[in-house]
This record gives structure tokens, C-alpha cells and sequence, in this order.
């Protein structure tokens, strides 16, 4: 009974770790608007948020976030949610813009 309640354990506390991704460095900035993952965005300066609901495919969706955040003058932008509506062909799509790295965190 022990044996198991400690493996029990053990898994739970394993299974935290996958939900703090280490940070790591996002790419260099370029003249469009890059997607980046949560893991990239540590210490970058949050602009705002953005949605987009398009007709067509998720790919359709993406494109209008990458296309709203360069017109905003992002640097990074990371899609939070990419879902079809009640209403089938149509798309909903929200993201965080984020600016330049200042360079004042610590990024490993």
C-alpha cells in the first residue's frame, strides 16, 4: 500500500514539472511579426491582445493574427486559442502581442 501511494506521489509531483517550461530565448527580431511559444515569451513586454474570426480553415485564422500583428508593429505575437465557431467555417483565433526584448530579464 505504501509502495503504491509513494509512486502515486511521485508521478503527481513529475507531472508538474511538464507544466513549467523552462524559458528559453525567443529569435532574433525580424521585420514581420514571429509566432512564438510560451516557453520564448519569459521577459518580453506584453503590447496587448488580439482576436480575429475568419471564414475558412485555421490556417485562414493564423494568417489574420500574423497579419493584425505586424499591422500593430509586434515583434512576437503567441496564439492563445485557435477554435471553430458554433457556426461551422468560421474560425476564432486569440493572441498576445508581445515588443523587443528589453534585455533586463534573465533568459537562460
Amino acid at each position: 500500500m505504501r509502495v503504491s501511494l509513494f509512486l502515486a506521489f511521485s508521478l503527481l509531483l513529475s507531472g508538474c514539472s511538464a507544466l513549467t517550461p523552462t524559458p528559453k530565448a525567443p529569435p532574433p527580431p525580424t521585420t514581420h511579426a514571429q509566432e512564438i511559444n510560451r516557453a520564448q515569451s519569459y521577459g518580453l513586454p506584453k503590447l496587448g491582445t488580439i482576436s480575429a474570426q475568419v471564414r475558412g480553415s485555421p490556417d485562414d485564422a493564423q494568417r489574420a493574427i500574423a497579419a493584425r500583428a505586424n499591422q500593430l508593429g509586434a515583434t512576437y505575437y503567441q496564439v492563445l486559442m485557435l477554435d471553430e465557431t458554433v457556426l461551422p467555417g468560421f474560425w476564432y483565433a486569440t493572441a498576445i502581442l508581445y515588443g523587443p526584448s528589453t534585455g533586463t530579464g534573465s533568459q537562460q
